[in-house]
Formats: C-alpha cells, sequence, structure tokens
C-alpha cells in the first residue's frame, strides 16, 4: 500500500504509518516526561486520549489496538503474579487476605450508600455500581519492578490483595448479571462454583507440568517465549470460559510459571523486555482512547455521578490503605505505596461497566431502553479512570523512590558487591551455558561487574586453543548478556591449567570459584585430582562443582547435606548465601539435611530470610548418602563438602564422587567446598563466620540477599 499525503484523512488507516505513530508516542513518553517528573505511565494515557477518536481523532480504537491492548492487560496481570516472591506470599498471605477485604468493602459500602441514597439507583444496579470501586488495576506495578521493590512487603500485600479484590469484584459482577437475568439458582452457583474450581486446578497444578516438561525438552528461546505467551492466553481464556475475567487468569498463569521463570533468567528478562516495550504501553494507550472530555460539560448529572464515584473509589482505597498500614504497623511510605498500586481503576472496572451498560431491562415511556448501568456512569468511569491512573503514577511513583532510597541505606554495608568476585572456570562447550546461569542465579543483586569467564590455553599439550577459547568466552558473553547480565571473559596462556586458574585467582581477587562437569565423563579420577591437588589449595576461596542434567528452572526441590562442624569452618556462612540466593531467584524449596544444632542455626536465619525451607535431622553422614541416592525426577543436590584438615572433614567424603557417578549421573548437584581461611590482606572481609550471635548473622545474611 503506497500512501499519499494528498489524500491523507482522519482517521489514519494506514497500518504501517498507525503503528509508526505509536511507536513515536511509546518511545517519546519516557523520554519527555521524566524531565519534568511525570510519569511516563500517565503521559501515554493522555497520549491516547489526544490522538483517539474522543481526541483529534488520529487513530481510531479498532481492533488492532483493542487486541494488542488487551495483551498488555494480560501482561501486567501475568508479570505480577510472575514476579511475586513465593515464599514472600505465603508468609504474607492473611495479610494479602486482610487488604483484599478491606479494599474490596469500604469502596463497596460507599458506593453503595452513594449509588441508593444520593443517586437513586435500584439495589441490583446499586450493588453493580459498588462493586466498580472494589477492583483496582496495578497499572503503576512496573513502574514499581522497575525500581527494585518488587519484594517489598507492601508490593507483595498490595498484588495478592489485587488477586482477592478482583475475584470479588467479577463475581459480584456475574452474580448481578445473572439476577437480572433471573437465572440464578442452585444451578447457578453450583455451575459457578464447579467451574472456578476446576479453572484453578487446571491452572495452578496441570500448568506447572506442562511448562516443567516444555523447558525440559525445548532449549530454543524464541519457542520457549511464543509458550509463556501461549499459556498466557490460554489461562485468560479458561478463566473466561469459568466465569471470571481473563485478568485474573493471567494473575493465574503467572503464579502457576512462576518457579519455572527464575527472576534473573534470560526468559524473565526477554518477557519483561518485550511487555513493557510493546504490550503494556499499548494497553495504555488504548485506555487513554476511552476518555472524552467533552461529556463532562454536556450534563451537571455526568459530574455528580463522576463525584460520587471518585469519591468513592479513591476514598475508599486510601481508608483501605491507611488500615492495612496500621493493622500490620507499615511505614508511611509503605502505606503510601498500597494506596498507590490500588487506586488506579482501570480494567475490571472498565469490563464491569461495558457488561451493566450492554444490559436492558426495560423500556422508558419514550421506548428508550433503560439499562442496568446508564450513560453518565459510562461517561464517569472514564473520567475515574482518568484521575485514579493520575494519582496511581504519581503516588506509586513518589513512596517507591523514598522506599527504595531508605532499602539502599539500610543494605548498603550488607550489599556490598565488591566482596564478592565469581570465576567461571570453562573448558567444556556444553558445560558453558550452564555455568552461566549458575552463577547468575548465586550471585547478588548488586553485583554487575564482578562476574569473570576464564579459559586456559595450553596449545602444548592440546588442551585449548586461541580459537576455541574465543568460541567458548563468545557463548559465555551471549548466555549472560540474554539475562541483561555482563561477564568479563579472560584468556591466559599457560603451561598448567590449574597454575592458570589460581593465579587468577589471587590476580582478580575471586571470592567464589565454580568448575562444571561434562556430562560423558562425569566426577572422573582426573578431576578429582586436580580438585584436592590444585583448585582446593587456595584457601580462601569457595570452589563449586557443577554437575547440570536439566535446566535450573525446572528443579521442584533441593536436598542440602551439611556435615557436623560445617558451621565452624570460616566459609560456611558466605557458601550459605549461594544456597539462600538460589532458592530465592529460583523458587525451590530447599530440604536442610544437618545435624541438630545446624539445623537451629538455620532455622533463626530462616525467620530473617524469606525462602521456602525444610529441615531434617541427619543423625550420620552414611544417612545423608542413602537420602542422596533416591532423589526424585525435578529434585537436585547440593552438598557442603571438606578438604582433609577442615574441622568438618568426614573420612566417607571421598566415596562422594563414585556415589554422583553411580546414582546420580542424571541429575543436578552441586559440591560447595567453603574457604577454611579468612583473606590475609583482609581479615575483616567476609568475617561472618565469626558470628557466635546468631540474630546478627541473620541479620547480615539479610542484608546480603537484598
Amino acid at each position: 500500500m503506497i500512501l499519499s499525503l494528498h489524500n491523507l484523512t482522519l482517521p489514519i488507516e494506514d497500518p504501517v504509518l498507525k503503528f509508526l505513530l505509536v511507536l513515536i508516542i511509546i518511545l517519546a513518553a519516557p523520554l519527555l516526561l521524566n524531565k519534568i517528573k511525570v510519569p511516563h505511565l500517565l503521559g501515554l494515557i493522555i497520549a491516547g486520549a489526544i490522538i483517539g477518536p474522543n481526541g483529534f481523532n488520529v487513530l481510531s480504537r479498532d481492533s488492532s489496538i483493542v487486541v494488542t491492548g488487551t495483551t498488555g492487560l494480560l501482561y501486567i496481570m501475568f508479570l505480577a503474579g510472575l514476579e511475586i516472591d513465593m515464599g514472600d506470599f505465603k508468609k504474607n498471605k492473611w495479610k494479602s487476605l486482610t487488604f483484599g477485604i478491606y479494599t474490596f468493602l469500604v469502596p463497596f459500602v460507599l458506593g453503595y450508600l452513594g449509588g441508593y441514597y444520593i443517586l437513586h439507583f435500584s439495589v441490583l444496579t446499586s450493588v453493580l455500581f459498588a462493586s466498580l470501586f472494589s477492583s483496582h488495576t496495578l497499572i503503576a506495578y512496573p513502574l514499581v519492578s522497575k525500581m527494585g521493590i518488587a519484594k517489598n512487603l507492601s508490593v507483595n500485600i498490595t498484588v495478592g490483595g489485587t488477586m482477592i479484590t478482583d475475584i470479588l469484584a467479577l463475581l459480584v459482577l456475574a452474580v448481578v448479571v445473572g439476577m437480572s437475568q433471573g437465572d440464578v439458582g442452585t444451578a447457578f452457583w453450583t455451575k459457578l462454583s464447579i467451574s472456578v474450581i476446576l479453572f484453578s486446578l487446571i491452572v495452578l497444578i496441570v500448568f506447572p507440568i506442562i511448562g516443567r516438561w516444555f523447558f525440559k525438552k525445548v532449549d530454543d528461546k524464541i519457542s520457549q517465549y511464543i509458550f509463556v505467551l501461549v499459556m498466557i492466553y490460554l489461562a485468560a481464556l479458561l478463566a473466561e470460559l469459568a466465569g471470571v475475567e481473563a485478568i485474573i487468569g493471567a494473575f493465574f498463569a503467572g503464579l502457576a510459571l512462576n518457579r519455572l521463570i527464575p527472576h534473573t533468567s534470560s526468559l524473565m528478562n526477554r518477557v519483561e523486555f518485550v511487555g513493557n516495550a510493546i504490550f503494556i504501553p499499548f494497553f495504555l494507550i488504548s485506555v487513554g482512547m476511552l476518555i472524552d472530555f467533552k461529556v463532562f460539560f454536556k450534563s451537571w448529572e455526568t459530574l455528580e455521578v463522576a463525584a460520587i464515584m471518585l469519591i468513592a473509589s479513591i476514598g475508599g482505597k486510601y481508608i483501605s490503605a491507611v488500615a492495612t498500614q496500621k493493622t500490620f504497623r507499615l511505614s508511611k511510605e509503605e502505606g503510601k505505596l498500597i494506596f498507590g498500586l490500588s487506586s488506579a481503576s482501570a480494567a475490571a472496572t472498565l469490563a464491569s461497566v461495558m457488561v451493566g451498560y450492554n444490559i436492558i431491562i426495560s423500556e422508558s415511556e419514550t421506548g428508550e431502553p433503560v439499562r442496568l448501568l446508564n450513560e453518565h456512569v459510562l461517561n464517569g468511569s472514564i473520567l475515574l479512570i482518568l484521575i485514579s491512573c493520575t494519582i496511581s503514577s504519581f503516588v506509586s511513583m513518589a513512596s517507591a523512590q523514598k522506599i527504595a532510597e531508605s532499602d539502599n541505606e539500610d543494605t548498603v554495608s550488607g550489599n556490598n558487591h565488591e566482596e564478592e568476585s565469581i570465576l567461571l572456570a570453562l573448558n567444556y562447550e556444553k558445560t558453558v551455558e550452564r555455568m552461566v546461569n549458575l552463577g547468575i542465579l548465586i550471585k547478588a543483586h548488586s553485583n554487575i561487574q564482578d562476574l569473570f569467564a576464564l579459559n586456559i590455553i595450553n596449545e602444548e599439550n592440546n588442551e585449548s586453543s586461541l580459537k576455541n577459547a574465543e568460541k567458548l568466552l563468545h557463548t559465555a558473553t551471549d548466555a549472560a548478556a540474554s539475562a541483561d547480565v555482563k561477564i568479563k571473559t579472560l584468556k591466559r596462556f599457560d603451561n598448567d591449567v590449574i597454575n592458570g586458574v589460581n593465579n587468577v585467582i589471587k590476580e582478580q581477587k575471586i571470592t567464589d570459584l565454580i568448575i562444571g562437569i561434562e556430562d560423558e565423563k562425569g566426577f572422573s579420577p582426573s578431576l578429582v585430582y586436580n580438585l584436592y591437588n590444585g583448585y582446593l589449595q587456595n584457601d580462601d576461596v569457595n570452589v563449586l562443582v557443577y554437575h547440570a542434567a536439566q535446566p535450573l528452572s525446572t528443579i521442584k526441590r533441593y536436598a542440602v547435606m551439611i556435615p557436623e562442624n560445617a558451621h565452624k569452618e570460616a566459609g560456611f556462612f558466605h557458601s550459605l548465601v549461594r544456597v539462600w540466593n538460589i532458592a530465592r531467584n529460583s523458587g525451590a524449596t530447599i530440604i536442610f539435611y544437618a545435624p541438630e544444632n545446624i539445623l537451629d542455626i538455620l532455622q533463626n536465619i530462616v525467620k530473617k530470610a524469606n525462602i521456602e525451607a525444610e529441615f531434617i535431622i541427619m543423625n550420620t553422614w552414611k544417612d545423608g548418602e542413602e537420602t542422596a541416592a533416591q532423589l526424585k525426577d525435578d529434585e537436585a543436590l547440593i552438598i557442603f563438602m571438606a578438604k582433609r584438615g577442615m574441622k568438618s572433614y568426614i573420612p566417607r567424603m571421598r566415596l562422594i564422587p563414585d556415589l554422583l557417578n553411580r546414582s546420580l549421573s542424571d541429575k543436578n548437584y552441586l559440591l560447595i567446598f567453603p574457604y577454611s581461611e579468612f583473606d590475609k590482606n583482609n581479615p575483616e572481609k567476609r568475617a561472618v563466620g565469626n558470628h557466635d550471635d546468631f540474630m546478627e548473622i541473620g541479620n547480615v545474611i539479610k542484608k546480603i540477599f537484598k
């Protein structure tokens, strides 16, 4: 199609020009509005109003805008479920439930009183009118997530409460629609209950099984991302078939895939990138296209309805947020953030209004249709969307920024990435991506520059070559870049691989060395020799030996074996941080097998760090070996090891390589050798191992995790 400027008409129909115009808006809004401290989310909504059919009519809100915008709405809810910390969510489920009840009931009561006693609606219309203000849309969630506080308690409570209040509001819609059509009875309630239960079971139980199978079988990154989109839309469709709104299905899909898409993975980076770049901005622009400023100058009744809607919605959300803050003794800024995130009305509100507006319950004397929700409510909802989204954007941005600054001040001493340098000793091509993924999983969030990949070139012994080294390091760079992580690559010529690695450890002040095991060779005698006679000679470095038989994201549980006296080793707690990071970033459950005194220490720390953990007393090391040999599918093993002369050394540890080759060749396992001495050049560094106060240990580790 050739575009001629002389016959250009509005609204624009040319698909190339339409898409170009939308992309320009998405590009320009953040760049221009960030300079004047206006959230770009609000800018996209205003831009949609200006170019939409009720503005200058540059673009029509046609099917292409609606489809892409709908994807953006589903994306917001999916990301909310995907990024929620399941450990935090389970611990705070009652807080989320309490907030969900507050934020549903308070606006509902205010809305019902205003509709029935002031606007003189019928009881049925007043109930549906009140339900409009109980739900909310997390349009500010991407903004909060970008600031790095998605794991904050107030965010966790709000996201959990959103699921509850949206479900309740949409169930009210389903019931009111049924009553208006006269088909509410035992059969209606039975059908609705069964369909919602079946939908929940399919998404939350079957989806993870399908996802785990798919990610095991398919390595292609594009196919994995398309699979995620399929799951979002399939869950949304199942939700509609069950009688609830599609956004609930998208949120449930996020919960279902939560543990299969680690927060630090390349797939998570792709999901967030595409959503924030394309789909979510399209949704915000499509919402703006609904806004018609002219209607507020045509009827005082519209302004009256809009005023009541604003008071019921904004006032009700504010009261609910304050009540939640007081109930759980949150800070004032956390209370404001709850209000900011929950004050926006868009998705469920708009869906309910449109449904109510399209239901004709009778005819007037003049023959005009009498709708369940009249045009004044429809127009008032548009003003509510604009003002509530404005308030949500400004309040969320201001409070989130203060919370982020406070978190940075609290963790500056404990989250210093200069105390962490991770080295990946690359040798086999098949292990490169697996080792990079492990390195990304175990590193501190603030460590953005101290991840190294090394290949030793020894052409005389034909152990590597310059060409091979460049290939391995290029693969490592690509794998890290896909997760938005920068890795420093090192090539070194040396006649002895072990000496080359050890020299780099000293030069780069490495704290953690990761060695990969090739599938075909397993834990070979040469690896055992190089390990004990080479790498472990570095007494102030953690050594991690890693074997991966399946993707990290598909591991449900890690069995962690800890020997007697391991807590007395200098590097024990530094190594424990690695285990915690695996749990937090992957969402897997950690099952600790250790002597009772060590379990007591771990339980005290777990109270401070939100991970899902179980504790089983391991009376003898042999008991642990038997447990390790019986690992199920989708389970992995982590063993805290020691070399001869260390306090936690057990003679039976020399049998571990044979056990791994014999029983766990098709499983993931990680051997961790904690360092046995502190850095002689910096005796204060990583001195957490000297602490006897369990609370202090918990606080230190909690700071490192943030």
